[in-house]
């Protein structure tokens, strides 16, 4: 491999370990549902104040478990997108 290569390997590896810390937040219900993506789009956690919750309405929560994934998820796609943006021009280089 050419030294640009290892080079452009180097960077897109370093960005995917970016990612992996890279932590986007997100909330639903007024804060009722907190979620926590990571750059990888893996759900880190979920947190739900139960003082904000009608446990005879669970089909609210769910709704606001749906739109904080949704958003999360969405959300971490643009950051790894941004992320990624820089390096996916040199990767037609590498012969993947």
């Amino acid at each position: 491999m050419a030294f640009d290569q290892v080079k452009m390997l180097n960077q897109l590896r370093k960005a995917q370990n970016d990612l992996k810390k890279e932590i986007i937040e997100v909330e639903a219900g007024d804060g009722a549902v907190v979620i926590q993506v990571t750059g990888e789009l893996k759900v880190k956690s979920i947190k739900i104040d139960p003082a904000q919750v009608d446990l005879e309405d669970i089909s609210e929560l769910e709704h606001w478990l749906e739109i904080a994934i949704r958003d999360g998820l969405a959300k971490a796609q643009e950051v790894a997108a941004e992320k990624m943006k820089p390096l996916m021009g040199g990767l037609g280089n590498l012969g993947l």
